[in-house]
This record gives structure tokens, C-alpha cells and sequence, in this order.
């Protein structure tokens, strides 16, 4: 069935928003109110960003230009954005081109925007689609007091991911999306699996190339014919700052929960067994 394939890749990297207009030189025009769909969310770039987050919180506000049936002629509005839904998969641009009027080029902005291996898109969020994401962090988090639990106790507990890890199984998850929504995140966690680069001054020249997660840390450098293996320092470095190849688009996958197990087999203590004529006295 190739055209649900397609269906369910589309939902897979669609993000929807309420956005909200409010004109900002005249109260007597009513806020109003609409849902957008989004392939991609937008991280912006200017002397105070230097960190991923800032620029998407930038991205999800700005003044527009459009014409105000109130003054009857054009006026700025302020458009404010928060996500309601989030995919499983994560496209962020980051807005590195602008047009130069006087050298008629959309020239590259090569400052450097530190982005995070794993990403935590709640404060995005609508309150309602935050209040929806609470169970599935919550498991997140059960695996975190889990962690903690063992590192104080010294005992070796080991859920199935360790588990299977030694045994070279197949590792069981949490289900990442919510059950009426196929494609969508009920967390809200990230880990970064691709990047898109471009290495020149100009949009209409330059070279891109794809970095891909493998494997762990390790990743596959795809420059066009040449492949190479690259580890997660050299991923992190196309952050940007110079001509080297900079960070143009971020693809963020879901952030899969292991199931925690400590009453496995492999962990699990038999009771001694004791008589009963022990038991009565």
C-alpha cells in the first residue's frame, strides 16, 4: 500500500502550531487565531543566538506586514507560534541566507549555533499538547530514579537494554508516539540523527554533505561517492564559525524509552526454600 507508506512518512515530520495575530498599532482589531502545518521549524540567527533553542524560540515569534482592515492600510502584526503537535521526526533549518541587495546575493551567515545531541522540544509546546506529553517523560524519568537507584544501592540491576546489549538481542521499547496519532511524539525527546551541510559563501554555490547516525556514536560521512566514519566531537563541530562545513539542516528522530526489567531471568535471585517445620517454630 504505497500511498499509506507515504501518508505515514508525511505525519512522521509534520508539525502542527496555533499561531496567534494581534496588530501592534491599534487595539480595536481582535487577536485571531489559526492552526498551520509545519514540514520543519525555523531556528534564526543574529548577534544574540548562539545556542539552537533560542533560535527556534525567535522563530516561533515575528513581526509581519499585511494589510489591516481596521486602518484600512498596511500595519505590523505580531505573530506568535506554539507547536501542538510534534512529529517523530524533527526537521529544523537553520535561516543561514540572506539577500544582499547591493551584491544581488543570498549570502551565508557562518556564525557559530551550538545545537545538542539529544533535544527536548517541551517548551515549544502548547500548555494542553505539554500536559499530553507528561505520561510519556514520565517513563523517562522512571528509568532515570532507576539509574540513580542502582548507582546508590551498588547492586548490579540491569534492565532488558543492558540485557540485550550483552546478548546481542533485539531491544524492546516504549512506544513513541500516541495511540491515536500515528507518527507523532509523546515525549517530546530528540536524538539528532542526521545533518545536512553546506561548505561555501553562497547559496548558489558551494558543496553540501549528509552525516548520518550508524551506529552509538559513530556516523557515515557522505561525501558524495567518498563514505567515511565519523564520531559524534566531529558531528558537533559543523556547528559553524568558519568555512568549514556548517550545519544547514538538523533531522532529530524520537528518543526511544527502553523497558525496564529487573526480575529478569538473567537477574533474578531464587528464595531459598525453607522447611516447614522451620516455618512453625
Amino acid at each position: 500500500k504505497p500511498c499509506l507508506h507515504i501518508r505515514e512518512a508525511v505525519v512522521s515530520t509534520q508539525s502542527t502550531g496555533i499561531t496567534t495575530m494581534k496588530c501592534s498599532e491599534t487595539d480595536a482589531e481582535p487577536e485571531t487565531k489559526a492552526v498551520e502545518k509545519w514540514t520543519q521549524l525555523r531556528c534564526h540567527i543574529n548577534t544574540d543566538v548562539r545556542y539552537m533553542q533560542l533560535g527556534l524560540t525567535m522563530g516561533l515569534k515575528e513581526n509581519i506586514e499585511k494589510t489591516s482592515s481596521t486602518l484600512g492600510r498596511n500595519a505590523v502584526y505580531v505573530k506568535t507560534s506554539n507547536v501542538n503537535r510534534l512529529p517523530s521526526y524533527l526537521t529544523i533549518n537553520f535561516i543561514r541566507f540572506f539577500y544582499k541587495e547591493k551584491e544581488n546575493i543570498n549570502a551565508k551567515v557562518l556564525k557559530d549555533i551550538k545545537f545538542p545531541m539529544e533535544y527536548d522540544a517541551f517548551e515549544l509546546c502548547t500548555p494542553e499538547l505539554k500536559e499530553k506529553l507528561a505520561p510519556g517523560r514520565d517513563q523517562f524519568e522512571a528509568i532515570r530514579q532507576k539509574k540513580i537507584e542502582k548507582e546508590l544501592s551498588g547492586k548490579d540491576i540491569k534492565n532488558k537494554h543492558d540485557l540485550a546489549k550483552e546478548d546481542n538481542k533485539e531491544v524492546r521499547y516504549e512506544p513513541h508516539s500516541f495511540p491515536d496519532d500515528t507518527g507523532s511524539s509523546n515525549s517530546g525527546y530528540y536524538e539528532l540523527q542526521a545533518v545536512l551541510t553546506h561548505q561555501g559563501r553562497s547559496s548558489s554555490s558551494g558543496h553540501y554533505v549528509a552525516w548520518v547516525r550508524h551506529k552509538e556514536d559513530n556516523w557515515i560521512k557522505c561525501d558524495d561517492e567518498k563514505l567515511s566514519i565519523v564520531k559524534d566531537e566531529d558531528v558537533l563541530k559543523l556547528s559553524g564559525g568558519g568555512d568549514w562545513h556548517v550545519a544547514y539542516t538538523l533531522l532529530y528522530g524520537p528518543k526511544r524509552c527502553p523497558i525496564w526489567e529487573e526480575d529478569s531471568k538473567e537477574d533474578k535471585k531464587e528464595e531459598p526454600v525453607v522447611p516447614e517445620m522451620e516455618k512453625m517454630e
